[in-house]
């Protein structure tokens, strides 16, 4: 049997994200080869796909291309940490998003039926999954047009690539409150752009909620319908973008700023890994 030194097992793993029991046994059965330990390790993840099929995948990235006429946001989801800021994971995510790109996808089962690496985006993620040995998934896609795009990548922690990524779409030249804006995104996750765009059976059962909640307070009867409307108001501050406080400056509503910086956004979209 070759002897299998641990620098050997670090760099395979560095290589492949692969755990150390599976590493170290592929090693072995290569007979310290390490080209053939990794057809070994991907064999075998290969077999493995189907059983890993309904694990959860709560980390991985959010990565984004921009391009003149769109930007493309995904998240590839893993099941840990280790992989998810493990090379060759991030290099897989990048493959991806650019073939996502150039295919012009804008939802998941558009993305994973384009051209990657004489394949497809599905089979370029199972051919990867099977090397690292976890359940790999293109989990979201979006497509963001419009005269401008501002995106912003947030990492929640330093040694994990960015976990939360925004695009915001808009209209006007100020490039700065743009990007300020879309910082204020990923903070706040608002559902809706605007009040309007509100859903109205979500904007009657709020409503209703309100009432009930005012008339078990005992608020009088004369008052209610203010009340209503006045809660109802703060409702919006929640998930209407225009509507709500501005975080990097409270006194201001993000409508407001967008107003006086002479910016119109007209879409956005926030992912969040795991959300």
């Amino acid at each position: 049997m070759a002897n299998i030194s641990l620098q050997d097992i670090k760099t395979l793993r560095e290589r492949l994200g692969t755990g150390m029991v599976d590493t170290k046994k592929a090693l072995e059965e290569a007979e310290g080869d390490i080209e053939k330990a990794v057809e070994i390790l991907r064999l075998k993840g290969a077999k493995g796909n189907a059983k890993r099929a309904d694990r959860s995948t709560s980390e991985g990235l959010i990565a984004a291309a921009q391009g003149s006429d769109y930007t493309t946001l995904i998240e590839l989801a893993c099941e840990t940490d280790f992989v998810a800021k493990n090379e060759r994971f991030i290099a897989l995510a990048e493959t991806v998003l650019q073939a996502v790109h150039a295919a012009g996808a804008s939802n998941v089962q558009e993305a994973l039926a384009a051209p990657a690496e004489g394949g497809t985006v599905a089979s370029t993620i199972d051919d990867a999954a099977a090397i690292i040995g976890e359940k790999v998934e293109l989990r979201q896609v979006a497509k963001v047009s419009g005269d401008n795009v501002e995106v912003y990548l947030h990492r929640t922690s330093q040694d994990l690539p960015p976990q939360i990524g925004v695009a915001v779409a808009y209209t006007g030249g100020d490039k700065d409150v743009a990007r300020s804006v879309a910082q204020h995104i990923s903070f706040a996750n608002p559902p809706y752009l605007s009040k309007e765009d509100v859903p109205a059976e979500e904007v009657d059962r709020e409503r209703e909620l309100v009432r009930e909640i005012s008339l078990s307070e005992g608020k009088p009867e004369s008052q209610l319908e203010k009340i209503v409307e006045g809660r109802l108001g703060a409702f919006f501050k929640q998930v209407a973008l225009l509507e709500q406080e501005y975080a990097k400056d409270p006194k201001f509503t993000v409508g407001k700023v967008l107003e006086d910086a002479g910016i119109t956004v007209t879409a956005f979209v926030r992912f969040k890994v795991g959300a």
